[in-house]
Order: C-alpha cells, then structure tokens, then sequence
C-alpha cells in the first residue's frame, strides 16, 4: 500500500523533480512501460510484414482472378499524409504542455485526435465504402478483395486492420487526454502523460508508413 502510494505521488512530481534512476535516468515508470509495449508491439508489426513478405515472394500468382490490381494509392497517400501531419500537431501539443499553455496543448490535442479520426473514416471507405457518397468508390470489398480467399486478401486486411485497432485506440486515448488536459490535470509542468501518449501516436505512424510501403507501393 505504501509502495503503491509512493508511486503515485511520483506520478505527480514534475518530470524535473523525479529522481534520477541509474538505468533509467528520470524516465517514469509509466514511460518505461510504454517502450517496453511498443517494442514488443514492433516485433508482432515485423512478423506479420515477415509473414507477408514470404507468402508474397512464394506464391506463383499474388493477384487472383477477380481482384483489383491496385488498392488505390493516391487515396491512401492522402490518408499517410492526414497521419504524418498529425503527428506534427502531437509534437505541437507536448511542446504547449511543455510550456504551460493549455489552451494550445487542448486545440492541439484535439487537432490530432481529429486526424486519427478521419484517418479511420478513409480506411472505413477504403474497405466498404461507406463514403461512396462522396468519393464514388464502393471500397476494395466490393471491388472483389474478399479476406479468406487469398494470401493476398488475408495479409492486407490483417496487417491494416490491426494497424487500424491501434489506430483506434489510439484516437480514444487522446480524446481522453484532450479533456484532461482541458480540466487542467497536467498544468504546472507534469506533462509525463502526454509525452507517453505521444510516443505511442508516433509509433502508430511511424509503422504506418512502413505498411504503406509494403502493402501499397510495391507494385503487385
């Protein structure tokens, strides 16, 4: 019990007041946690990148019959680049914490919670087209893309649609944080919170691009 409250209350020190750890310098433990996630959750990225990769280069014909060629690059761009640059306003949003300005850590916060959304609403319309409305396209299942029926299907809906989970949940955690912030829980300088969800929205981006890569611009 007390080890449990000692903890706490270092949870609220500002992170210039946090002891100094021989291996971890003044990272909190909460902060370690969260390296210590998004490395295991790398490797589980890399083996289904690997897995893809395998299946790919062994199989004698990628695209089968009834399949669209291409998942529609330019469309997908656009999303990568609506991704990137809310990473720019992540950084924008721990750089007013940093300073003490909430207002601007809230409008910056929102602003990538936002991307994150609509990045879910483009890869919604990618996979059903429930934007059809707007971009005149059904989505890949109706182009014929159906999981299941090929190496090809199955690896690109499990590697996007997981990278979407985290997408998600990742969308979730800052509109959490958006509101603390909000109601003032990180003033003064305890900003340990939104650093840690930073590091994961960037992780989240950073591996997006590396599927981009993968998934879609190598030609099939």
């Amino acid at each position: 019990m007390g080890a449990h409250a000692a903890d706490d209350h270092h949870d609220e020190l500002p992170f210039d007041q946090w002891p100094e750890d021989p291996h971890t310098g003044r990272a909190s433990l909460g902060k370690i946690g969260m390296w210590v996630f998004l490395l295991s959750d790398a490797l589980t990225f890399a083996g289904f990148l690997l897995a893809y990769g395998i299946l790919r280069g062994g199989a004698e014909q990628w695209v089968m019959p009834g399949e669209p060629v291409e998942f529609g690059i330019n469309f997908t761009a656009g999303l990568t680049f609506l991704l990137i640059c809310s990473s720019v306003t992540m950084v924008m949003a721990y750089a007013s914490c940093v300073e003490n300005n909430r207002k601007a850590a809230t409008r910056w916060l929102l602003a990538t919670a936002i991307g994150g959304t609509l990045f879910l609403c483009g890869q919604a319309q990618e996979y059903f087209g429930t934007f059809a409305f707007i971009f005149h396209h059904e989505g890949l299942i109706a182009d014929g893309l159906i999981f299941g029926n090929s190496h090809r299907a199955s690896t690109f809906y499990l590697i996007t649609a997981f990278h979407g989970l985290h997408v998600l949940t990742g969308t979730i955690y800052l509109y959490i944080m958006t509101f603390r912030t909000a109601m003032g829980k990180y003033d003064g300088g305890n900003y340990n919170h939104i650093e840690m969800c930073g590091l994961f929205w960037h992780f989240v981006d950073l591996i997006w691009i590396l599927v981009f890569t993968f998934i879609y611009l190598i030609p099939a």
